[in-house]
């Protein structure tokens, strides 16, 4: 299976763990770029750090936590060819890889529970790109 980078901030450590503990039970290697505990820290260096590792290809995806998730996707989205989403459902996660090709997922531990958090993720993994109308947009996207 392929590496997924995984990292968060203080107010989405707990939930990052729990994600990562299921990524790597259903036999994903997952690269976990931090934080590694509660205390305080600045979630736009973990975005940034995953999407690096996304963006020159050390995994393939990546998973981001932060207390809304909004913060750290928008530190991630700074990174060139990270398309980050911030999902609630699973259904906002599997139109994120659907329709935009989301390389990376963001989850706000404030705002959704660990169950919704982990079929939001499988949601996320077991989508494929559409391509086809969607693929013209998503270059409009990479070439801004």
């Amino acid at each position: 299976m392929s590496i997924i980078a995984a990292g968060s901030d203080h107010a989405g450590f707990s939930l990052k763990i729990d994600l990562v503990a299921l990524l790597e039970e259903i036999g994903y290697q997952v690269l976990d770029l931090g934080t590694h505990n509660t205390d305080r820290v600045d979630y736009p260096d973990f975005g940034a750090a995953v999407g690096r590792a996304v963006s020159n290809g050390e995994a393939k995806l990546g998973l981001l936590v932060c207390g809304s998730g909004i913060g750290i996707g928008i530190a991630a989205n700074k990174i060139p060819g990270i398309r980050a989403a911030t999902v609630h459902d699973a259904t906002s996660a599997h139109l994120a890889r659907e329709h935009n090709n989301a390389n990376v997922i963001c989850l706000g531990e404030r705002l959704i529970g660990p169950e919704v958090a982990r079929e939001s993720l499988l949601a996320f993994l077991n989508a494929e790109f559409e391509g086809g109308r969607h693929a013209e947009r998503v270059k409009k996207i990479d070439d801004l």
